[in-house]
């Protein structure tokens, strides 16, 4: 029986679950990527319950018919999902906690360390918000800064340097409803932009320093790294939803004619665009058909990617560590796909800059040319966080499974674990699992 990771990506464009397992060489594989038009999310906030429910379950039964259709002895039985996190309610912090250690004869365990990440989920926060996800930065034992690991050593008084992620109750809320209300379990919740680090960046780029920037549909997630941990994260409202718009307006089309002339003629330079090149739109209803020119669609188009790139360069400031990122900007989602992206990138931000695509860490590139594409690294980077956290644990488990001939599956016993963490999500989770259920049979 194989282990099967779901990753479901709930964006402003589109929903999307994407299917991996792991081969016999530990590699990982995307089995089927299942997506559908995403109607009741903008800018990562659920607005239309139902419609998410509709597109969810779209998006996980199209993915769930493909592996089956590969091979007709399988049939896919899909039970938990991890699931990403985004949008304009996500905001970051920097604080720093202190555990002063009774027992000094002992050294400092992973318990010790619990004990102090614990603590950061007990921070006051203002009303509405809670504490998504803590990550530690670097730790001090008796002053001694700069230590990674440090467990082993021995000390009276352990702080570390977080990194604070919060999130908006209800918004986070919300999303976990609509998985439940669907027929399905969150496992967790992950931070999009860590999701799609995951896929794109390398460990080197990481410990050298480097800026994700993932252009999705609503907003552009950045997440600088240096020193192999993530350093800052901010969500900038604007994607390339923006873009659409801009063209709607400035060229008086329809948003569907805007978002097909970004995809097909679309560039950030427009000084990369011959003067004479000319698209006719069709006119409504017997109206004369509308010309416009290549260069004045790259003209809007770049005035509002320059703006987003500004703000990016901004987030760069102000985490201070502009001057010590060696590998530059690494630039993915779905307006990655722009012509000229990389080079506009390069221009307003003075760092080298290339299109991260989410297959560098993937065993079948060759076997599913599909999901080479950046628009896919969130829901790729979803299933491999995933493993990662099977990894974490003491001893792996099947969440979900492959059943052979359309048997039963087979029950085994739930393996032991090793304690973990309660978090915001967790203890959202932890409620019940019918939180879905019971809210909207209420509302009923």
């Amino acid at each position: 029986m194989s282990e099967i990771v779901v990753g479901l990506d709930i964006g402003t464009t589109k929903i999307a679950c994407f299917v991996g397992k792991r081969n016999e060489f530990g590699k990982i594989e995307i089995l089927s990527i299942g997506q559908k038009e995403s109607l009741g999310v903008n800018r990562g906030v659920v607005e239309n319950i139902e419609k998410t429910i509709q597109s969810i379950k779209g998006a996980i039964e199209e993915a769930k018919a493909l592996v089956e259709g590969n091979n007709g002895e399988i049939e896919l039985a899909i039970r938990n999902v991890y699931v990403g996190v985004a949008g304009q309610h996500i905001k970051s912090m920097q604080h720093r906690g202190m555990l002063t250690r009774i027992n000094i004869d002992n050294e400092i365990s992973q318990t010790d360390l619990d004990a102090l990440e614990e603590d950061m989920y007990r921070m006051l926060m203002p009303p509405g918000e809670q504490i998504i996800k803590v990550i530690p930065k670097q730790y001090i034992i008796d002053n001694h800064q700069g230590i990674k690991d440090p467990i082993g050593h021995a000390g009276v008084r352990l702080e570390a340097n977080f990194h604070i992620i919060t999130g908006n109750v209800g918004a986070c809320t919300n999303i976990v409803r609509c998985v439940s209300r669907a027929g399905y379990n969150v496992k967790d919740m992950i931070l999009e932009p860590m999701a799609s680090a995951e896929a794109v960046l390398s460990s080197e780029e990481k410990e050298a320093g480097v800026v994700l920037v993932d252009i999705g549909g609503g907003t552009t997630d950045v997440a600088i790294f240096h020193d192999g941990i993530i350093q800052h994260t901010a969500i900038i409202p604007f994607g390339g939803n923006s873009i659409t718009e801009d063209i709607k307006e400035g060229c008086k089309i329809m948003h569907k004619q805007a978002e097909r002339l970004k995809v097909k003629f679309g560039s950030a330079l427009p000084s990369e665009s011959q003067e004479n090149e000319i698209v006719c739109i069709p006119g409504l209803r017997g109206r004369e058909a509308k010309e416009i020119s290549v260069r004045n669609l790259a003209g809007i188009i770049g005035a509002r990617m320059s703006e987003i790139i500004e703000l990016v360069d901004y987030e760069i400031i102000n985490s201070g560590l502009k001057k010590k990122l060696i590998g530059g900007i690494v630039v993915t989602g779905g307006g990655a796909q722009l012509k000229h992206v990389k080079q506009l990138f390069e221009y307003v931000t003075g760092l080298d800059t290339r299109i991260g695509l989410p297959t560098e860490h993937l065993a079948n590139t060759n076997e599913l040319e599909t999901i080479a594409s950046p628009m896919y690294s969130t829901g790729i980077g979803l299933v491999l966080t995933g493993f990662n956290d099977i990894d974490r644990r003491t001893k792996p488990t099947t969440e979900n499974t492959i059943e052979v001939n359309k048997t039963e599956p087979i029950k085994k016993e739930e393996p032991k674990r090793v304690k973990e963490r309660k978090g915001f999500f967790e203890s959202l989770l932890a409620k019940g699992k019918d939180l879905g259920k019971d809210f909207f049979m209420d509302e009923e």
